[in-house]
């Protein structure tokens, strides 16, 4: 077997510090977008930058380093009040930041970089300082030194530090050996400090033994920095966060007389002073804690672990879950007594794997927040493309969804976001004649609620015109000419095939390809999609989906001979049916009276082509659905077996989508047994209209 390459689990470990870093920049350049001009919120979008070019130099990523280097200016004048900031200049930051993630997503994939847009925007940037613009393809004067290079000691010994105005400190820093273990070197740290100002470096060999005593894996070697730089004792601190309990260091003020004096090593002659480029990059992360006079506070532990490991571990829970199902199943057969040490430890048993389960979930969940900013992006582009002006509100961020969901999310929300700006709002005159701002908004909100997650994007445009809607469903031949529609079943009509509202081609729309396809990757995430608009005042579509694709809690219900699977959080109750609380409402149409209200009633069996419709449905069990609207249906069942937890195992492709089915699972004796999804099912009742849930008052 092939040993893991150091370099490479750096390298991704650098990709995946962009990644947050880049959300960082996100958070900081939306708070400024709010009027947040302080310094701390500048600070955070320059260091990032900062961060991201320190690293791409340590990895000779060119492209990358020139394209952040020129934004870190621009910042920089920023951050010193020499340039202000506008709508303009902020418009242009968020730009600079999606070319910027474009930059390293292109690095980490080896993939071309965009260097036509790259001058462009570096142009942009350039114009902004007052610099002039260097010819196309220029690279700054910058140079850094890859990671894994040894430091080069052959400079001038007769170099002084340099003396300004700012603060300096003296730093000495010594290495771990475990620090060059986890592949980290001490050239990318001190090119690091090096990028906080001016300084010269010294290198204490006094601890070297001779070759015969020289041991190659030991760290003998230490440095001591004086280094000029407007800067406090803490932030220089933060250019060990990447090594820090990988070696010690200290920061001293250095005094005036101190400043006087030349860097002297230890056996008291005048050491080489190394001076290092400015803007030399710092390595990338790695973890725990260090010893310091002025350390940053001790950052949150993160353990990243490779995907595959953790869907390994996800299958073994199931294949726990189903095992303790297999036991309790053998236990029950075996007539013990519910009080018996074994089925005492079963119970124990049981509440374990539940524990490992919601754990195991917890380890694969994640917030949408890096989803919803990439919807941002998606929004400037189009409202740009289409010429409108629109802001994107985005609400519960910190929503944790698996993280094989949000991934398969990307997709669909993209082309809702892009209809919403090019359909669901109106253009800057109709708004203003119409009484309403001429900028547009659209919403994204994700929560969790009755153990699903509901994710919505709305818009405060003109709503869905219904009557063009459905000529166009008619011209297109999806539905007959003479056909009578609600508004529901005509909002519905946009899932169609084929179906299009756009007059004409353009990069956002009418190509053909519209919210069916958004419908198809939403059910096959176990999810719903719905849409409620009112004319006048906008649109919006709500998505419906299961917390984890792993495992649920379900009811294991039987019909007609069938072992079936309703998802527990979809019950409301269950309840028996009375001749008292069953009602007609026309011939066909059974209703059953709950409390204040009727509600639709459904039979199971027969709308999954079991049986016939039963004759009557006097002291039937029946499941009380809970639509995602808050609306109820009632599932009549022959017999209700169960609540347990199940595992969720997909349908391969070749079995098709049957309307109704979610899934399937294996039940403890060794049974497979369908999941439903009860909501399908009804929307799709020949005697139920789609969207038009009945409301009967008592």
């Amino acid at each position: 077997m092939t040993p893991p390459d150091p370099m490479a689990e750096i390298r991704a470990s650098f990709f995946v510090e962009c990644e947050e870093l880049l959300e960082a920049m996100q958070d900081g350049l939306q708070l400024m977008d709010e009027g947040a001009h302080d310094g701390e919120t500048i600070h955070v979008v320059f260091r990032a930058v900062h961060s991201i070019k320190g690293g791409a130099g340590a990895f000779g990523l060119n492209g990358l380093v020139r394209f952040a280097h020129k934004y870190e200016n621009t910042l920089d004048a920023v951050r010193s009040e020499a340039l202000a900031v506008d709508a303009d200049l902020l418009n242009l930051f968020f730009r600079a930041t999606d070319h910027l993630f474009d930059l390293v997503r292109a690095a980490r994939d080896n993939a071309d970089l965009p260097t036509a847009q790259s001058d462009s925007l570096l142009r942009e940037l350039e114009i902004c300082i007052g610099a002039p613009p260097a010819p196309d393809g220029a690279e700054p004067e910058i140079e850094f030194q890859p990671i894994g290079l040894a430091l080069d000691l052959g400079c001038d010994t007769d170099a002084p530090p340099v003396l300004t105005q700012s603060p300096q400190y003296d730093i000495v820093f010594a290495p771990d050996t475990e620090m060059f273990e986890n592949g980290n070197d001490a050239y990318p740290i001190l090119g690091a400090l090096a990028g906080l100002g001016e300084c010269s470096v010294t290198c204490d060999t006094s601890r070297l033994p001779g070759l015969d005593s020289l041991a190659p894996e030991t760290s003998y070697l230490s440095w001591t920095v004086r280094l000029t730089a407007d800067a406090d004792a803490a932030e220089i601190a933060s250019m060990f966060e990447f090594v820090e309990g990988l070696c010690t260091y200290t920061i001293t003020p250095v005094t005036e007389a101190d400043a006087s004096e030349p860097l002297r090593n230890v056996t008291g002659d005048i050491a080489p002073v190394v001076p290092l480029l400015p803007d030399t990059p710092s390595p990338p992360a790695a973890n725990s804690g260090c010893e310091a006079t002025a350390p940053p506070a001790a950052p949150k532990t993160v353990v990243r672990v490779d995907l595959d490991r953790i869907e390994r571990l996800v299958n073994l829970v199931g294949e726990l879950v189903i095992n303790q199902a297999m036991m309790a199943q053998s236990l029950q057969n075996a007539g013990l007594s519910p009080h018996s040490d074994a089925m005492n430890g079963l119970e124990e048993f049981q509440r374990l794997t539940r524990d490992i389960q919601d754990s195991v979930m917890m380890i694969r969940a994640q917030p949408v927040k890096s989803l919803f900013q990439r919807m941002s992006r998606i929004v400037r582009e189009a409202s740009v493309a289409v010429g409108k002006e629109v802001r994107l509100i985005s609400e519960g961020e910190s929503t944790e969804v698996d993280k094989t969901v949000i991934e398969s999310l990307a997709d669909p929300l993209t082309h809702m976001i892009r209809n919403a700006v090019d359909h669901g709002l109106e253009t800057p005159a109709d708004r203003l004649a119409a009484g309403k701002p001429e900028g547009g908004i659209v919403r994204l909100s994700a929560a969790h609620r009755s153990g699903r997650v509901i994710m919505e994007v709305s818009d405060d445009g003109g709503g869905i015109d219904r009557a063009r809607v459905q000529k166009i469903a008619k011209d297109k031949g999806l539905i007959p000419a003479d056909a009578v529609l609600s508004d529901s079943e005509i909002d519905n009509l946009l899932f169609l095939p084929g179906f299009s509202t756009a007059a004409t081609v353009s990069d956002l729309s009418g190509r053909g390809v519209g919210m069916d396809v958004v419908r198809t990757s939403i059910q096959s995430l176990g999810g719903r999609i719905s849409i409620a608009s009112t004319q006048g005042q906008g649109t919006t579509f709500s998505i419906s989906l299961p917390l984890t694709l792993a495992v649920l809690d379900g009811m294991v219900v039987k019909v007609a001979d069938e072992t079936l699977v309703v998802p527990l959080n979809m019950v409301a109750e269950t309840l028996t049916i009375s001749g008292d609380t069953l009602d007609s409402i026309q011939p066909g149409v059974d209703v059953v009276r709950v409390r204040s209200g009727f509600v639709p009633l459904f039979d199971l069996g027969h709308h999954l082509g079991y049986r016939p419709k039963l004759d009557s449905y006097i002291d039937s069990a029946a499941l009380l659905i809970t639509h995602d609207d808050g609306t109820l249906g009632a599932l009549v069942v022959d017999e209700i077996q169960d609540q347990r937890q199940i595992v969720i195992k997909g349908l391969d492709d070749t079995f098709g989508r049957a309307p109704g089915i979610a899934a399937a699972t294996i039940l403890g004796d060794g049974q497979i047994a369908l999941i439903l999804d009860p909501s399908d099912i009804i929307a799709k009742s020949a005697d139920f209209k789609a969207g038009a849930p009945l409301k009967l008052e008592a």
